[in-house]
């Protein structure tokens, strides 16, 4: 009886692993990087990266000045004069 299920052990087959796939380092993978960015002074003192045009919004009776799509989250910085 031990021998006959050592037999029907033995007959099955066993799954083989597959290798894991490799990564294509294609470009289309990566994501786009923004090029042609500059380096502003922003309101609050503090210098910021910002890849947009710079744009004069109105607030509170007079034009301000913002650099848009900065470094980071941020979407629009005010700036200093």
């Amino acid at each position: 009886m031990k021998a006959l299920t050592l037999a029907l052990l033995l007959s099955l087959t066993v799954p083989k692993l597959a290798p894991p796939a490799k990564l294509s380092s294609a470009p289309s993978q990566q994501p786009a990087k923004r090029q042609g960015g500059q380096w502003y002074f922003a309101a609050t003192g503090h210098a910021v990266y910002c890849f947009g045009p710079v744009m004069t919004m109105p607030q509170e009776g007079r034009l301000l000045k913002v650099a848009t799509f900065c470094r980071g989250d941020r979407t629009m910085v005010p700036l200093k004069d």
